[in-house]
């Protein structure tokens, strides 16, 4: 074991205690369902990782992506022309600047958002998320509508996720409540999954295995954080029956596709305007003295704040700057920056362990913008829980957070 596990395991253990001083309880934890927690989050990883029958089936759902993409540029060539990837009318000198990511790139959001109804409508999807969720209600007591929800994290985004519960949210626990933020905004949706797994190929091989394990490792790792801030709640227990969401399977292909293009115009917005007010805000910081021999600047800024999280990963303090910046950026804007932050900086900024690590802890909707998007939806579904969404609203940022830290120090540990 050499020093960078240690790192990794003692963040294990501070992540566990940065949570305690926001318990309603502490004398009512259980370190019994701590520790099953901590251990099932290993488990995942190291069977999804490490085990070769198990692995390598997980590694060919990285063909599916490859698949989609071409089936995407199919699509966005066909109605974008040469912009959206089709065959230029011109001679290229930069081919590079032919990749135009609002026509090329993130399209594949909408075709995903299909599928994904599809397959929600010929009820496979449902029977996969309940089979995942009995393991953890298994395990960990946790069932009924949450156990639900939050296993649907995997596939569908943080406020899609409650919809499938929509009747229930009204008698859920605070605890439940916790646990249904939490989760949503320690993991992406499906469909980003595939834009990131697009986005940061060059990183990693089998880049959609990761990010598929770390979702699922996100399960125990919200449960964990939920529990030890809410621990006295028990569940409401009630048996949950996903209902019908689309009446045909041209309905499902339609709605599926009318989500996917509201998230696509979403994103591309949200882009425009986080990068047009991050250049301001360094043009600011700009005027500023220098530090070190450079410009002040938003990212590094968040790098020497977050960097003694990223060295609680086992990160080595020397990449801990850059890796704390990413974390920052991430938590402060979104994943989607951070994540773009990363693949700019290639594969040689960073040793192979941090970019894992850090791929793993940026994986999730854990930012200020996404709690107040949970607070608005899901009050939307139950206002009489206004209230305690809001109450709840700054802990399940927190454990959302710590949740993604806790699965990067672990597929440290077992990866490397």
């Amino acid at each position: 074991m050499n020093s960078l596990d240690l790192q990794a395991l003692a963040g294990i253990a501070v992540f566990i205690g940065i949570a305690l001083p926001f318990s309603s309880k502490i004398r009512a934890i259980r370190w019994r369902v701590v520790a099953v927690a901590v251990a099932l989050q290993f488990a995942i990883c190291f069977l999804l990782l490490r085990v070769p029958p198990i692995s390598d089936a997980l590694a060919t759902l990285n063909s599916a992506v490859a698949a989609l993409s071409a089936a995407s540029i199919t699509g966005t060539s066909f109605v974008f022309g040469y912009l959206g990837g089709g065959p230029q009318p011109f001679s290229v000198t930069n081919p590079g600047s032919l990749v135009i990511f609002a026509f090329q790139v993130i399209p594949i959001i909408i075709l995903v958002s299909a599928l994904s109804a599809l397959l929600w409508h010929w009820r496979v999807l449902p029977v996969i998320i309940k089979s995942i969720a009995w393991i953890f209600e298994t395990t960990l007591g946790t069932g009924g509508p949450a156990g639900f929800a939050v296993t649907a994290n995997v596939f569908v985004g943080q406020v899609e996720a409650p919809l499938l519960v929509r009747p229930y949210i009204e008698r859920m626990s605070r605890y439940e409540l916790l646990l249904l933020m939490t989760a949503g905004m320690s993991m992406v949706a499906g469909s980003m999954m595939v834009v990131y797994s697009s986005m940061l190929a060059s990183h990693f091989d089998n880049m959609l295995s990761q990010l598929i394990t770390k979702s699922l490792m996100s399960i125990p790792a919200a449960i964990l954080f939920s529990y030890l801030m809410l621990p006295e709640d028990s569940n409401s227990s009630s048996e949950v029956e996903p209902g019908r969401m689309y009446t045909s399977t041209m309905d499902a292909i339609t709605r599926g596709t009318s989500d996917g293009l509201q998230i696509w115009l979403n994103v591309i917005a949200i882009l425009i305007v986080l990068i047009a007010l991050v250049a301001l805000l360094n043009m600011g910081l700009a005027k500023l003295p220098a530090v070190a021999g450079a410009p002040v600047s938003l990212e590094r800024t968040a790098g020497w704040a977050f960097a003694p999280i990223a060295w609680l990963m086992g990160v080595p303090w020397s990449e801990a700057l850059t890796a704390g910046s990413l974390l920052g950026v991430k938590t402060v804007l979104n994943e989607f920056i951070a994540y773009l932050h990363l693949a700019e900086l290639g594969t040689s900024s960073l040793s192979a362990r941090t970019r894992l690590i850090i791929i793993y802890a940026l994986c999730g909707f854990a930012n200020f913008a996404s709690m107040g998007i949970q607070i608005s939806g899901i009050a939307a579904m139950a206002p009489s829980r206004r209230a305690d969404l809001n109450e709840l609203a700054m802990r399940s940022l927190l454990g959302a957070t710590l949740a993604s830290c806790m699965t990067g120090a672990i597929v440290g540990l077992v990866a490397f």
